[in-house]
């Protein structure tokens, strides 16, 4: 899994790249978030518009970092999820507790 961390207007995007596995990649991932809650960067937006495959371990990384966010008072939202990462979060009833948008523009527009 690679990542690119880009700013726009109030929020942080992380475009996920690849296969979202876990791994050494979830301490990655966790230690970027702690790294933008410090400084206080908590509107945090992850795209997958280029992720191939997502494992219930990416999920949980996902998921850790929601919390991580919300502990901070801000959150973590996805944007871009395709028919596979979507089947699988309306599978795992995680599609009620993400919120998710079709595209990043709508993401970004949620923080306002």
């Amino acid at each position: 899994m690679k990542t690119n961390v880009t700013e726009k207007y109030n929020c942080v995007i992380i475009e996920l790249k690849g296969n979202v596995m876990g791994g050494p990649s979830t301490e990655d991932f966790s230690k970027l978030l702690h790294s933008l809650v410090d400084e206080g960067k908590t509107n945090v937006i992850v795209d997958l518009g280029k992720v191939k495959f997502m494992n219930s371990s990416g999920l949980g990384m996902l998921i850790g970092g929601m919390t991580t966010l919300r502990k901070a008072d801000g959150d973590l939202r996805i944007c871009r999820a395709d028919n596979k990462i979507e089947s699988l979060l309306v599978v795992t009833k995680l599609i009620t507790v993400f919120k998710h948008f079709k595209t990043l523009d709508e993401a970004v527009k949620s923080y306002d």
